[in-house]
């Protein structure tokens, strides 16, 4: 009677210990961040520091719905670029015409995911071939529609997104409340919530069970692209302009983000509560290596190193489960 229990507790500490790693990792590099920087959790550096890990944070439970269907998407950062290119484009004084860019931008990146799924669920192409060769189509969209950095953003739009609520609490930190209660914890329990999670863990017995396999993939891809237009949005409003250039390190982040926070390559297992911790894991640690005073040189091979490491570690444990695999044949 006893030891059922005992079981049931220790399968759920393995299944979530890269989970409680990233956390334990995020906790230590804060511990870090306050003894090398006294001001650090003043209420301007935590604002600032919460701001820049939001368009990472919503990249990364776009790249989550796509692991957990067992594919990649090569996109995210190509939709974050036009989606920037696009707002800054369309953006005009009056709160009126701002919030119909930010609709328009929405469904901009909604699109783009939508032929990313088409695409893969309908064509039955690999993820990560359509993926890269719509990122390289939308990445030229993004350059014609503003070839030289600029455009217009309103400061107010700006200081809504990025500024504090009664001078008190980031807004940021409203915007992840909102993405974990009302996007994530209901979308998880859904259907189509559901169905992710059974077509990434097995796709021929969610057919078989049902699930209508081609219509969660399409639906995936689409929201995806959604939450990368609304990073977009995001990177719009602290940048107060737009860049053709300035979206492609988000695809990268966003798989290691998603890795990190214990989201597996093989699809299935995972959620974006990881995802945005090891988000902000991404974030602080440059902060950490400018207050170290480490050299740009070092900086950025060290930023490398870690992403490498982490996609390494995600694609290590899909060959370890592909081998247990060949062996049971």
């Amino acid at each position: 009677m006893s030891a059922e229990p005992v079981r049931k507790k220790t399968f759920n500490i393995m299944r979530h210990s890269r989970l409680l790693l990233a956390w334990t990792v995020l906790i230590l590099l804060l511990i870090v961040f306050r003894i090398m920087t006294p001001v650090a959790f003043t209420l301007p550096i935590i604002t600032a520091t919460l701001n820049q890990g939001i368009a990472l944070s919503l990249t990364g439970v776009a790249q989550t719905l796509i692991v957990l269907t067992a594919g990649i998407d090569l996109s995210i950062g190509a939709i974050v670029t036009l989606s920037n290119t696009v707002a800054a484009t369309q953006m005009r004084p009056g709160v009126a015409p701002t919030l119909g860019a930010a609709v328009l931008v929405l469904l901009v990146g909604s699109l783009c995911g939508f032929i990313n799924g088409l695409l893969v669920a309908y064509g039955r192409l690999a993820p990560i071939i359509v993926t890269l060769a719509t990122a390289a189509i939308y990445s030229g969209i993004a350059l014609y529609v503003l070839p030289n950095p600029g455009g217009f953003v309103p400061e107010w739009y700006g200081d809504l997104l990025t500024g504090r609520a009664f001078n008190t609490l980031p807004a940021a930190l409203i915007i992840l409340v909102l993405l974990v209660v009302l996007f994530w914890l209901p979308f998880k329990r859904s259907v189509l919530g559901q169905s992710i999670y059974a077509v990434g863990s097995s796709e021929s017995s969610a057919r078989m069970s049902g699930v209508n396999v081609r219509r969660a993939k399409l639906l995936t891809y689409t929201i995806a692209g959604t939450l990368s237009g609304a990073a977009g949005l995001f990177l719009s409003a602290q940048t107060l302009a737009g860049d053709a250039t300035q979206g492609g390190s988000y695809t990268l982040n966003s798989i290691a983000a998603t890795v990190i926070g214990g989201t597996s390559f093989a699809g299935g297992v995972g959620g974006a509560g990881g995802t945005i911790v090891g988000a902000y894991i991404f974030t602080i640690i440059p902060s950490v290596l400018f207050a170290a005073r480490v050299s740009p040189f070092m900086k950025e091979f060290l930023q490398g190193a870690i992403l490498v490491l982490t996609i390494t570690i995600g694609a290590a444990g899909v060959l370890r489960m592909k081998n247990r695999l060949d062996i049971l044949r």
